[in-house]
C-alpha cells in the first residue's frame, strides 16, 4: 500500500473503534482483519474478517459529498426488505448511524462468493450459450425487482418513495448534482454541451400517465451484480442499492443498457467504466435485451431516447462529483481526475443520442 492510499484507508476505517463496535453487535471473534475493497467508485466499500464470518462494510466516501447521495442506510433498508422475495441480496448483520465509530452512517452485511464482470468476462462463461445467458440473467433479475410487491416488505408510498412526478424529479435532481459538482470544477473547465441536454430532458419528460411505477434499483448494470461460482451463469447477488427507489423502472433498464457496448458503437467515452466485452459472440444486443424485458413485463419502452439521453446525463453527473471529490482531495481513486476529459466526451454522446446519431 503506498503512503497515500494507507493514509486514505486511516480516514475511512478507524480499527478499534470499528472492532469494539463488531464485538458490541456480533459477539466476540478471534481474528479481525480489514481491507479496502477499490473496485467500486462511489461508495466505499470494506472487507472484514470477524472469526470466521466474511463481512462487507459499505459506507459513504470522505469529506462533502452532494446532498442525498451516498446514502447507505436507505441501502441497509432497502436489503434487509428483500430477504425474503425472490430478489437476490447479501444477507444483512447490522446497521450504524453512531459517528463515533466510522465518522458516517456504515452498515455490515455478508460477503458472497464469485465473481463481479466488471473489465472482461471470466473464462467459464466464455461460450456464445453462457454469454446469451448472462445477458437473460441480467433482464430476469431486473424484471424480479420490478415485480416485488414493495408495500408488502415495508417499502412504502410516500416514506421509501413517492413515484408522482418520479422522473421530472430525477431530471431535477440530476442537475441540482452536476451544479453542485459544477461549484468547484467549472474552476478548471466548463461543459456547455451538458446544460443543453440538460434543458433537452426537462422539455422531453414523459407524463405520469405513461410511466408504471415499481420499486427501482437505480445502479443495475453489469459490475454491481455477482454471478455464483460454476456453470451455467447466474446472478446470486445484486448489489449498490444506495439510489433504490419506488418509481420508473425504466430508468433501471435505461440505465443498463447504457452500460452494455454494442458491436457498432464507438469507443466508450470512460472505457474505465464501459466493458467492451460483450460485443463478443453470443452476447444479446440491447435492442434484443429491450425486446425480453418488454416480452416479460408487457411494458413497452417506447420512449428509449429520452431515457438513454437521462441515464448518460446521469452518468456525466457521477462523473463531475467524481472530478471534484479529486479537486478537492476526497478520493484516492485514479479514475476521478481522468474525468476532466471523459465528462465532456459524455455530453457529446448524449447530444449525439438526442440528434439521433446513436440509436438503441
Amino acid at each position: 500500500m503506498t503512503d497515500s492510499s494507507q493514509e486514505y484507508f486511516e480516514r475511512i476505517v478507524d480499527e478499534d473503534a470499528l472492532e469494539a463496535y463488531l464485538e458490541r453487535e456480533l459477539g466476540p471473534a478471534d481474528r479481525f482483519e480489514v481491507e479496502r475493497h477499490g473496485e467500486g467508485h462511489s461508495n466505499e466499500t470494506l472487507f472484514v474478517t470477524w472469526g470466521d464470518d466474511e463481512l462487507v462494510i459499505r459506507r459513504p466516501p470522505p469529506g462533502e459529498t452532494a446532498e442525498n447521495a451516498h446514502d447507505v442506510l436507505r441501502e441497509h433498508r432497502v436489503v434487509s426488505a428483500l430477504q425474503d422475495t425472490d430478489v437476490r441480496v447479501p444477507r444483512t448483520r447490522a446497521a450504524c448511524d453512531d459517528h463515533s465509530v466510522l465518522g458516517c452512517d456504515f452498515y455490515v452485511m455478508d460477503r458472497m462468493e464469485g465473481d463481479v464482470l466488471r473489465d472482461d468476462e471470466v473464462e467459464r462463461f466464455a461460450t456464445p450459450e453462457f454469454r446469451e445467458r448472462i445477458g437473460h440473467e441480467m433482464i430476469d433479475r431486473l424484471v424480479e425487482i420490478h415485480e416485488v410487491d414493495y408495500e408488502a416488505v415495508g417499502l412504502e408510498f410516500g416514506d421509501f418513495g413517492y413515484p408522482p412526478g418520479f422522473t421530472q424529479r430525477q431530471v431535477r435532481r440530476w442537475s441540482e448534482q452536476l451544479m453542485w459538482a459544477f461549484e468547484v470544477t467549472a474552476d478548471v473547465r466548463e461543459v456547455e454541451q451538458l446544460y443543453d441536454v440538460m434543458e433537452w430532458l426537462y422539455d422531453n419528460v414523459p407524463d405520469d400517465e405513461e410511466i408504471p411505477t415499481t420499486l427501482v434499483h437505480g445502479d443495475y448494470k453489469l459490475d454491481n451484480v455477482m454471478f455464483a461460482p460454476g456453470t451455467p451463469p447466474e446472478i446470486n447477488a445484486i448489489m449498490d442499492w444506495e439510489m433504490s427507489t419506488l418509481g420508473d423502472p425504466f430508468t433501471d433498464l435505461a440505465w443498463m443498457l447504457s452500460y452494455w457496448h454494442d458491436s457498432k458503437d464507438p469507443e466508450p467515452a470512460i472505457p474505465e467504466l464501459e466493458a467492451r466485452f460483450m460485443t463478443r459472440e453470443g452476447y444479446p444486443t440491447r435492442r434484443e435485451l429491450v425486446e425480453r424485458y418488454e416480452s416479460k413485463t408487457g411494458y413497452s419502452f417506447d420512449n428509449w431516447r429520452f431515457y438513454w439521453v437521462l441515464a448518460v446525463y446521469k452518468l456525466a453527473g457521477l462523473g463531475e462529483m467524481f472530478f471534484r471529490r479529486h479537486l478537492e482531495g476526497n478520493a484516492d481513486d485514479d479514475m476521478y481526475p481522468k474525468m476532466e476529459y471523459r465528462v465532456p466526451h459524455l455530453a457529446e454522446k448524449a447530444v449525439e443520442i438526442i440528434d439521433g446519431d446513436r440509436t438503441l
